[in-house]
């Protein structure tokens, strides 16, 4: 929903500690940016270092070569797995075009 991406950054460096829901770093696609929230509590590993030269590996190959970032620690108990995460997707996008041709009739 961003659009095709151009850049990325984080803020802690290796080894930081980090927690469920901080804001740990960004991705700019050509229509907005968004901050990328921590999905853990633990240690930051870093960012793949493949995207500072590939950056569209996050649209092209976003469940493989295309991985944002590492970490060390216990995810939150709310986590989706990639199949979870696609359905809860599914719906919410499903539901707001329902509403649109709602509105739009």
């Amino acid at each position: 929903m961003l659009g095709d991406m151009v850049d990325h950054g984080f803020e802690p460096t290796p080894e930081s500690a980090v927690a469920v829901g901080q804001i740990i770093g960004w991705v700019e696609g050509f229509k907005a940016i968004s901050d990328i929230y921590c999905v853990a509590t633990g240690s930051f590993l870093g960012g793949n270092p493949e995207l500072r030269e590939k950056i569209a590996l996050i649209d092209k190959e976003p469940y493989a070569a295309g991985w944002l970032y590492a970490l060390r620690g216990t995810p939150d108990e709310k986590c989706l797995d990639v199949n979870g995460y696609r359905d809860h997707l599914d719906r919410a996008i499903d539901l707001i075009l329902s509403k649109q041709k709602v509105s739009d009739s």
